[in-house]
């Protein structure tokens, strides 16, 4: 009877899943390794209860005899109220094997959209013995539905009732990181490491290095009393913390022990090469780098790393010799050979570059990447003809403005204003989503042609066509004068800082407004004054609207006579970057404190930088 017993119970569930495996319910079973740990572990867990967990007992003759009378009513009334119970409350099981009803009525409440239900009865069997398989239906299907305390919750409950089931420390683990209860990680690992010191976590590691600095310390917290010594995974985990801590000494201890066991894996070797850039010279980086190279001559990655830290070192000759060398190695890698072509460009090779595009261009894929940087290649050869035969052939939507612009520009440098205004109209034509920019660009060439005004109405016409365009309306606002059209252009500037009160460009347009209908204007000055506060290292700064600033601040102080306060204002940045603009104000503010040394000599530097005032340097110094 025992024997007939023991047959019967994998017979049961084996039916189970092959119903389960049929076609039409085969989508519901991606495999939970998809989500948490490599294919092989899977493989092996369904068999690892054998191994890892007590042995079976045997069977007694009541056990039997409640299995044979398993049936459908006694299903249904196992789970009749599950409806009515939180997808994460856990029951005590009442069999002691799972019902291959109840997992049937699970996966027919999956297959209709009740997810609730399914989990609810795929958790209830899996806490039953021979399990492990519903278990990873549950826990798959936890983690596709629930948040993720909620499946580490489930998973760490399944594995205080299975202690020696390897594979559930596995997923705990993942888990726990994931949720970032670092202590339960930090726990579970040590246990994996303690049952096998080499132990491949890299799986586990996958996805979970936290994102905030918090997070990110509490993990190395949690990681510093695991030995690690045996294990790669958890040494580059630990490095990579340390370095990111700028600690690269102890990094560097803990990337040589993963070295140790995979010497030539290269994620292994840049990361270590990462933490030598911030203690070593830059020969010594690049010495360890070529000699990981020539040990890998089939690393791409390596080539790469080396040639990317040499432009960053500003060593373009050498990195165009590498990318040369990495090119005729790697031949037919369109990304390098891109690379290639932009770094020849770069040191005017050419005719290096022109060979290499062309060679691009016949690779489907990169044909606009080619013919954008042909089209560079030419400008800079200053074969216009030739550049914008290039340039009108680009047709990736994210190049494409770029090289019309430039088609227009050139167009206008032959003063051949209609082609200009065709390529813009062909450019609307042809990519709908640039329809605004194009308008933009129009009025911009009949400005450039006296035709402020039909510029303007070119814009209200097209405001009326793209009512949300921001490009367009604020392009219409600069148009407007300060104070002639005042009450339009507060309007219209308002209502574009509704619509994105972060961005500094309408900011500025609004204080210059309020500044040239009241030069003591509050409200002006503050906003101008929050833009050159910003600092260059803020993600916000920009240095073209910080000098526009200074500029409309040192506009106000002039007003006022305040000409110490202009000089303060724009000497400096004069003197880094010097602009027409900023110039004239300084020269107005050096004639209001009667500095005739000062005048004559930027009045000479004007002349020369931008011939201002040429024909009439009298006239010049009186009107400025």
């Amino acid at each position: 009877m025992n024997k007939r017993f023991q047959r019967r119970k994998p017979t049961l569930l084996l039916g189970a899943f092959l119903f389960l495996n049929t076609p039409a319910h085969a989508h519901l079973l991606s495999p939970l390794f998809d989500a948490l740990l490599p294919s092989s572990l899977f493989i092996n867990s369904s068999t690892s209860n054998n191994s890892a967990s007590d042995p079976a007992k045997p069977q007694t003759s009541e056990n039997q005899n409640s299995l044979n009378n398993i049936n459908e009513t006694h299903t249904t009334k196992s789970t009749a109220n599950v409806n009515g119970l939180p997808s994460t409350m856990i029951l005590k099981p009442t069999l002691n094997e799972p019902s291959l009803y109840a997992l049937l009525d699970a996966e027919f409440a999956a297959d209709r959209g009740n997810t609730a239900r399914a989990l609810t009865i795929y958790k209830q069997q899996s806490f039953k013995e021979d399990a492990t398989v519903v278990f990873e239906r549950a826990l798959g299907l936890s983690l596709r539905n629930e948040d993720i305390n909620s499946s580490l919750q489930f998973a760490k409950k399944w594995q205080d009732q299975n202690p020696d089931h390897v594979p559930a420390w596995f997923y705990v683990a993942h888990l726990a990181l994931k949720a970032h209860d670092y202590t339960l990680a930090g726990e579970t690992l040590s246990r994996i490491l303690r049952y096998d010191p080499r132990a491949d976590l890299s799986e586990i590691l996958i996805g979970i290095y936290p994102t905030t600095d918090s997070d990110q310390r509490e993990l190395l917290a949690a990681l510093q009393p695991i030995d690690s010594q045996q294990n790669a995974s958890l040494s580059v985990l630990k490095a990579g913390l340390l370095y990111q801590f700028n600690e690269p000494e102890l990094a560097l201890v803990h990337i040589e022990r993963a070295l140790m066991s995979q010497p030539d894996y290269v994620p292994f070797i840049t990361l270590k090469a990462d933490i030598l850039r911030k203690i070593e010279p830059a020969a010594t980086v690049i010495n360890y780098v070529s000699q990981a190279r020539f040990r890998n001559p089939a690393s791409k990655s390596l080539y790469l790393y080396e040639i990317r830290y040499l432009l960053d070192l500003k060593q373009s000759d050498k990195a165009w010799k590498l990318l040369l060398e990495a090119h005729n190695r790697f031949d037919d890698d369109a990304e390098i050979t891109l690379l290639a072509a932009l770094v020849s460009l770069d040191i005017e090779e050419y005719r290096t570059a022109d060979t290499l595009l062309n060679m691009l261009a016949k690779n489907p894929t990169y044909l606009d990447q080619a013919y954008y940087y042909l089209g560079i290649s030419a400008e800079r050869q200053q074969r216009f003809e030739q550049a914008k035969y290039y340039l009108n052939g680009v047709m990736q939507e994210d190049l494409v403005l770029a090289a019309r612009k430039k088609v227009v520009a050139f167009e206008l440098l032959n003063n051949n204003v209609d082609a200009a205004l065709a390529t813009l109209e062909t450019l609307r034509q042809q990519f709908e989503v640039f329809a605004p920019e194009s308008y933009v660009l129009q009025a911009d060439v009949l400005l450039q042609q006296d035709e402020a005004d039909e510029a303007l109405r070119l814009l209200t016409r097209s405001s009326r066509k793209y009512p949300d365009s921001e490009i367009i309306l604020f392009a219409r606002a600069q148009l407007l004068d300060d104070v002639k059209d005042y009450v339009v252009k507060r309007t219209l500037l308002n209502h574009l800082q509704a619509l994105d009160p972060r961005d500094l460009s309408y900011q500025l347009s609004y204080a210059k407004l309020l500044l040239a209908n009241d030069r003591n204007s509050e409200q002006g000055l503050a906003l101008a004054t929050a833009i050159i506060q910003i600092r260059y290292d803020d993600p916000r700064y920009d240095n073209e609207l910080h000098l526009q600033a200074l500029n409309i601040l040192a506009s106000s102080a002039l007003a006022n006579n305040n000409y110490a306060q202009v000089i303060e204002y724009l000497q400096t940045p004069y003197d880094v970057l010097p602009s027409l603009r900023s110039g004239v104000l300084l020269l107005r503010a050096y004639q209001g404190l009667g500095d005739s040394d000062k005048v004559a000599a930027l009045l000479a530097d004007l002349q020369q930088r931008f011939s201002f005032g040429k024909d009439d340097v009298t006239d010049r110094i009186q009107l400025y």
